[in-house]
């Protein structure tokens, strides 16, 4: 690497930090030329937590291994960091500012979004309110119909009840907790908000707002190009993957809130679909669609890490 080329890096480095933003430079060596541009989108591409998300907390990636991964074979990524709690559409707005300044910054004239949970209505927000930044949208476990976890959680916690003051004060506490340790500490938060907003009532009336690509059918796919954008999803569908992961416990104890419906511990099958569905059977559960907590999935599925090159490869060869 150059001496200009390292300086404009760092550079590049310290403005997207300052917007909140994680570029995600690789690391390692240049793949071989056969595979030096599988990834190489023609715009670049967004990761977008979920709710109580993060880019990096105390060493651990929310997307773990993925953006260098992507990076190696000629991707270039940036990880976005809205607020952990807080309701679809003023997360919206914070990506919105996001995408606009890594347009600015980059010369792009669009962004590929990527959402994981609630980082799908997220990322679908932007791409109804600004279709002329947006390139594509993809739903990973994403909350496209709502969640009966959440359901769930508002049928124990009445509005104006003491269990829902001790609920919302304990995620306060958390999500206060993760931005101190990751970036974007002044961004806004509502826990309650968060919650009406995951529950099928409040999705629905989100989706009634910002209806692209949304199936029409309970589960089935919905329209694979709005207004230009292309939109994708797939998901999970067991919520106990792996005795090492500590997250699997608590999964496979809301998974039973679903009953006979196939879901990822945390959202429904049919409620993750969104455009054209590229799978939603996965054996991974809610955190293994990301890769979380350093890859302890299911050792007998094909590696998430897999499936994000794959599909930004399929990104490329649309032509976004």
């Amino acid at each position: 690497m150059s001496k200009l080329t390292a300086a404009k890096r760092i550079l590049a480095t310290a403005a997207l930090l300052a917007a909140g933003l994680q570029p995600a430079f690789g690391m390692g060596s240049v793949p071989a030329d056969s595979e030096a541009t599988y990834t190489k989108t023609k715009y670049p591409i967004v990761l977008v937590h979920g709710v109580l998300g993060f880019d990096s907390l105390l060493g651990m990636d929310y997307f773990y291994g993925i953006p260098a991964e992507l990076q190696r074979s000629g991707a270039q990524v940036y990880i976005a960091q809205v607020s952990p709690a807080d309701s679809y559409e003023r997360r919206g707005e914070q990506l919105l500012e996001q995408v606009q300044r890594i347009v600015a910054m980059t010369g792009a004239q669009k962004v590929n979004l990527i959402g994981h949970s609630m980082g799908s209505p997220t990322s679908r927000y932007v791409a109804s309110v600004r279709p002329d930044l947006v390139a594509s949208v993809t739903s990973v476990g994403g909350v496209n119909k709502g969640s009966k976890v959440a359901d769930a959680l508002r049928g124990v916690m009445p509005p104006g009840s003491v269990s829902e003051s001790v609920v919302a004060a304990s995620a306060g506490a958390f999500a206060s907790m993760i931005r101190l340790f990751s970036t974007g500490s002044s961004l806004s938060q509502d826990e309650l908000a968060t919650l009406d907003s995951l529950t099928t009532s409040g999705t629905l009336a989100f989706n009634s707002r910002h209806p692209q690509a949304v199936p029409a059918t309970a589960c089935g796919e919905g329209a694979y190009q709005v207004n230009g954008i292309h939109y994708f999803s797939w998901s999970g569908a067991q919520p106990y993957t792996n005795p090492l992961d500590v997250g699997d416990p608590l999964l496979a104890a809301t998974g039973l809130i679903f009953g006979a419906e196939p879901s990822d511990g945390l959202v429904g099958t049919c409620s993750s679909h969104l455009g054209q569905v590229i799978r939603d059977n996965y054996r991974f559960n809610h955190l293994d669609e990301t890769n979380m907590f350093f890859g302890l999935g299911n050792i007998l599925e094909t590696s998430p890490v897999a499936l994000f090159r794959q599909h930004a490869n399929r990104l490329r060869n649309l032509g976004v």
